[in-house]
């Protein structure tokens, strides 16, 4: 009997490993999900309190709540008459109709019962008034109108599509020349094109300028979509990135057939890299839908061309005490660029991964 106890003995051990190797791995999952919501969390409370802000109106903005809420009223005898909630000395807590208000008693009316009658002893101002979910979708029209939104999204549709367009085509071919081909000198070519992408904005901010009024740009789009047409160091890097992991057995299969290299970027390496591109695309077009100083400086004056950055910091000097209408004027502002990433989200994500796969 003590051979077969001591044989049996490291069972229960075995079987305890094994439980708290689950048990760990379940709290380090638990943990890891608390932090992912909780960061969500953080990242969504803006985007909230910007949407129930624009659903109120000034009157529910200065009751504090942080829901759009109205006060409750009853109507009675053609009147209206404030409904709170009244507490009583037996710990119940009554929702009551204010009829005669007096210092230190008052008359309520039942809502569910006008013919019966409450007298009430204490201060009826220190009463929490009854509040109800009452949102409002007047803001969006009005924001809507007041814009010129359709004359913003238009201007800044143009700016952001054909810069979009000209940073796409010049960033591929600029790319495909730096995975692709032996040129003299590459390596110090592509460090240098790279160096830019920690350059900021603002060193070359005069000089450029300069150059754009010399030539008679300023006043005009030409500053805000020309340029796009000569690459993009970011972009350049991650499509030559994205180019390096397609194999290169493809372009001399191509090659063999006849294709040119051209021919053999239109219709083999642009398929494979169809992520990517859209990726690029994308991020253009968010950097031109949000862009502020360019169009600041190049349009300034000309109220016919501005973009919706512009236009919603006009709106705000304009009506910055009207809070609920701001929030409906930047959440229309926010609209296009989160549809389009929503319905692109899978594609986008793919581009920017440069895992090496060939879908």
């Amino acid at each position: 009997m003590a051979l077969i106890d001591v044989a049996r003995a490291p069972e229960p051990t075995a079987t305890f490993t094994q439980l708290a190797t689950k048990d760990r791995r379940f709290v380090g999952k638990a943990f890891l999900t608390m932090a992912v919501v909780t960061l969500l969390t953080a990242y969504l409370l803006p985007l909230g309190f910007l949407t129930v802000t624009s659903l109120k109106t000034d009157d529910q903005l200065v009751t504090g709540t942080i829901l759009p809420q109205s006060p409750e009223f009853l109507e009675f005898e053609g009147e209206q008459f404030e409904i709170f909630d009244v507490p009583f000395e037996d710990g119940t807590v009554r929702t009551l109709a204010l009829f005669e208000p007096g210092r230190e008693s008052s008359v309520f009316l039942d809502p569910t019962d006008t013919a019966v009658t409450v007298d009430w002893v204490g201060r009826w101002r220190t009463l929490d008034r009854s509040l109800s979910l009452d949102p409002t979708t007047e803001n969006f029209p009005e924001a809507w109108e007041r814009l010129d939104f359709l004359k913003l999204l238009r201007n800044t549709s143009i700016i952001a599509g054909l810069g979009m367009a000209g940073t796409v085509i010049s960033s591929t071919i600029v790319a495909y020349g730096l995975s692709r081909f032996r040129m003299p000198f590459k390596r110090l070519i592509l460090g240098s094109l790279i160096a830019t992408i920690i350059m900021p904005g603002f060193v070359t901010l005069v000089p450029t300028y300069a150059l754009f009024l010399r030539i008679g740009w300023v006043g005009t789009w030409l500053p805000l979509i020309v340029p796009h047409f000569f690459a993009n160091a970011y972009n350049v890097f991650l499509l030559r990135q994205f180019f390096l992991t397609i194999p290169s057995t493809l372009d001399e299969a191509a090659a063999i057939d006849g294709a040119t290299p051209f021919r053999t970027l239109v219709s083999v390496i642009l398929p494979q890299a169809r992520g990517a591109i859209i990726a690029v695309s994308l991020f253009h077009f968010f950097f031109a839908w949000n862009d502020f100083l360019g169009p600041l400086i190049y349009l300034a004056g000309e109220r016919e061309l501005i973009p919706i950055s512009v236009g919603l910091f006009d709106f705000l000097g304009l009506f910055q005490t009207e809070i609920p209408l701001l929030q409906a004027g930047a959440l229309l502002s926010m609209a296009v660029p989160i549809l389009l990433f929503l319905s692109l989200q899978r594609v986008f994500l793919g581009g920017i991964d440069l895992s090496g796969s060939i879908k």
